[in-house]
């Protein structure tokens, strides 16, 4: 977050530096020396990626479907009895193109899908 901010502002190393003393008062020195030696090596590459994705476009999140199957038998096994999740996402394109995206996923992939979700969630209730 800090470097991205940094790099959306264009700070120089020492503007990021004083910035972060002045917003966070326990963030231990050797943290900022971190934070400083690694701008100071990689802040102009992060502010070119950081330009690219502002220019990029981005679509938003329209709905989202799921079910779940259980795939029985195919032509090279004749009993599967085989879990999956199909997940379809649909989402519109910038220009209000809406697409679907779907894909399957093993039960240990959704949930740790489902894992990350709950993260996520738990993050926003901190903002």
């Amino acid at each position: 977050y800090a470097y991205s901010t940094a790099a959306r502002n264009n700070l120089s190393t020492e503007e990021l530096v004083t910035a972060l003393g002045s917003a966070v008062n326990t963030l231990p020195k050797h943290a900022v020396q971190v934070i400083r030696h690694v701008w100071n090596e990689q802040g102009k590459s992060i502010s070119v990626s950081e330009d690219a994705r502002s220019m990029a476009t981005v679509g938003q999140f329209v709905d989202m479907k799921w079910k779940l199957g259980v795939a029985m038998s195919s032509n090279t096994c004749r009993s599967l009895k085989y879990p999956y999740v199909t997940v379809t996402l649909t989402v519109a394109d910038p220009s209000g193109q809406i697409t679907d995206k779907s894909f399957e996923m093993t039960i240990p992939q959704f949930k740790n899908f489902s894992r990350q979700f709950k993260e996520m969630a738990a993050v926003l209730e901190t903002v």
